[in-house]
């Protein structure tokens, strides 16, 4: 663990991350937390899943939270207790994320699955942005980073509902970020490929295995996470690989015609 003055210079002292039972965000919670190795911060774990999370927020010595992000009351009693708990916030990472979104066409659509989908990915961060922004103003300013996918850049027909959801919170963080940017807060998304967590089913993993895909483990995207924490932009999408990252996606700027044209 860093000592007080080194975590200051880091600038992050407390820490949010939804979806921390597992994966990518009990990587950040562990990157970020008070366990051996990680800098110190406060961190509130908040997961529906309450064993896995009461384990890492034990592991990182910090608070944990039930949330279903899906809720947007959970979102806001979990930035609630982190301002309660730690005096106020510095980074929220949005990470919860579900897969399968329950198929498109006549034979496997699940409509029950597409608003699970729906709800998690993009209402879940829609709900965790309105909660976060304020607090994060309010402490001075601070960081959100969104879990978005490679498939939130391109097209991704084994699930396009997934990949709708995905697509959709890049757009909104472009469309916040200049907006919250004039309270000192900075929003960016972070875009994993294959990624060795629970949301890869068994028999996906394999397959990303047999056809020579790289498949990276939850440590190596929290790094990149804090990567693109530690730098001064803001209204970014970046891809996370592993062995390849945070790299920064150029989108095309875009021009109205004008009448006079």
């Amino acid at each position: 663990m860093r000592t007080d003055d080194e975590q200051e210079a880091v600038g992050v002292r407390s820490v949010l991350v939804t979806g921390a039972a597992s994966g990518i965000g009990a990587a950040v919670a562990r990157h970020y937390g008070r366990a051996p190795g990680g800098l110190g911060a406060g961190v509130l774990v908040a997961d529906v899943d309450v064993a896995g999370g009461e384990a890492v927020a034990a592991e990182v010595g910090g608070r944990f939270v039930r949330t279903d992000v899906s809720c947007e009351d959970d979102n806001t009693a979990a930035v609630r207790a982190a301002v309660e708990e730690f005096g106020g916030l510095d980074l929220v990472h949005l990470n919860a994320g579900v897969g399968d979104g329950g198929g498109f066409g006549d034979d496997d659509y699940r409509p029950e699955q597409l608003r699970r989908v729906v709800s998690v990915n993009l209402l879940g961060v829609m709900y965790g942005l309105r909660a976060a922004l304020p607090a994060l103003a309010a402490h001075g300013g601070g960081a959100v980073v969104v879990t978005s996918s490679m498939a939130g850049l391109a097209l991704a027909d084994f699930d396009p509902v997934y990949a709708a959801t995905k697509h959709a919170v890049i757009g909104l963080v472009r469309s916040l970020a200049p907006v919250w940017e004039k309270a000192g807060v900075r929003i960016n998304a972070v875009c994993p490929g294959f990624v060795s967590t629970p949301i890869l089913p068994a028999e996906a993993v394999e397959y990303i295995r047999s056809a020579g895909y790289a498949l990276a483990e939850p440590a190596e995207i929290a790094a990149m996470v804090a990567e693109v924490v530690a730098g001064g932009d803001t209204g970014r999408a970046y891809l996370a690989q592993h062995g390849r990252g945070p790299e920064p996606v150029a989108f095309p700027k875009l021009e109205l015609v004008r009448a006079d044209e």
